[in-house]
């Protein structure tokens, strides 16, 4: 579950460096330094991943990501692409760590599972 929701953050973070760059030919100074607040959030996140305060402050920043399309318009589409990804790395991760710990419980109680 981190491996996928770090990736997904990773991501974002190059995404939100490029959204920057888009943003800084036509607005203030401001929104861009919300834009590097939100990368470097990003970074935080990712790092944080080990606990669950770190997949709620990834799941804020998957709304602020989305929000920041009014500044860059195609922030919206891969916002909500981004978001759909942090989703299936929570659900997927989740499905992975319960069939982990399925197998640790098997290969401990010495069954095969037959």
């Amino acid at each position: 579950m981190k491996i996928l929701g770090s990736a997904v953050l990773a991501m974002e973070v190059m995404v939100m460096g490029f959204a920057i760059l888009l943003a800084s030919k036509s607005e203030r100074g401001g929104l861009l330094i919300l834009g590097g607040a939100i990368a470097l959030l990003l970074i935080i996140a990712a790092g944080m991943l080990r606990k669950r305060s770190g997949w709620i402050l990834g799941s804020f920043l998957q709304v602020a990501m989305f929000a920041y399309g009014f500044v860059t318009p195609p922030l919206f589409f891969l916002g909500a692409l981004f978001g759909g990804l942090w989703v299936a790395a929570i659900v997927v991760g989740r499905k992975g760590e319960a069939a982990r710990a399925d197998l640790l419980k098997t290969e401990s109680t010495g069954h095969k599972g037959q």
